[in-house]
């Protein structure tokens, strides 16, 4: 007789113990990062808070914002974003937000623009594995609290359909035109899964992607763009990672 376990029957005590945190320190909200500049971005976004800690799990750190509790963690890709927004959501944190950047997919958009994802199409291989459904619905109240404080930041933001796709080297021109065609706009890696991942476990989730990509235009990450754009792409960056400190404060 066998007797099996899932990591999905892991509880909520046995998360604390394996996260080191008691339950006064469950955070109020998770951010996620989606990107290859791992370290880079990692520093510049513990630069913001305080008391910061690295917690029981590998590069998950836990921290303070003026009176809120933060747990950062970089999550490039869908599984390691399930991962973090599953462990978090199922002990207890009230928000998770995934950041990021995104290609775009219709030519009104430019590089710093953001888009703030309601209908996902979870084309990720994971997402669908806690879903009836192909697609997932980002939370609209904190969609519409985070599109006023970036818009108080002269943010270009959309709100919109948008594509969680499972790899940047799987992604085909026939790809683009299909989702450019139905009226997606814009493609990333993790945002179907963390929305999917946390809403199983009854907590909300939202996604800030800033477009880099302008894929209409056939131009990839690694082309060169004008200091103008660079310039923008920078500031959207650093403005969605401030927004989601403040959407804490909405709590």
């Amino acid at each position: 007789m066998f007797n099996f376990k899932s990591i999905l029957d892991v509880t909520k005590e046995e998360w604390l113990n394996g996260l080191c945190i008691s339950e006064k320190e469950i955070p109020d909200i998770v951010i996620q990062e989606g990107s290859w500049w791992r370290e880079e971005r990692q520093k510049l976004r513990l630069m913001h808070l305080e008391s910061v800690r690295e917690l029981g799990f590998p590069d998950i750190y836990w921290g303070k914002w003026k009176d809120k509790k933060i747990v950062f963690c970089m999550t490039y890709g869908a599984p390691r974003a399930l991962e973090i927004s599953h462990i978090f959501s199922k002990i207890g944190c009230k928000l998770v937000v995934q950041i990021g950047t995104c290609g775009g997919l219709q030519p009104y958009l430019s590089p710093g623009d953001i888009i703030l994802p309601d209908h996902i199409s979870c084309e990720d291989g994971v997402a669908r594995h806690f879903l009836k459904s192909n697609f997932v619905n980002a939370s609209p109240k904190w969609i519409k609290l985070a599109e006023g404080l970036l818009k108080k930041q002269n943010r270009n933001v959309y709100i919109g359909k948008h594509v969680t796709f499972s790899s940047l080297f799987a992604e085909t021109k026939k790809m683009y035109e299909k989702w450019n065609k139905n009226g997606f706009l814009s493609v990333e890696m993790e945002t179907a899964t963390t929305v999917a991942a946390a809403i199983q476990n009854n907590v909300d989730a939202i996604s800030m992607v800033v477009v880099w990509d302008e894929l209409t235009a056939g131009r990839r990450f690694m082309d060169p763009m004008t200091k103008e754009a660079l310039k923008e792409l920078e500031i959207s960056n650093e403005t969605i990672f401030k927004v989601a400190l403040s959407l804490s404060e909405k709590l």
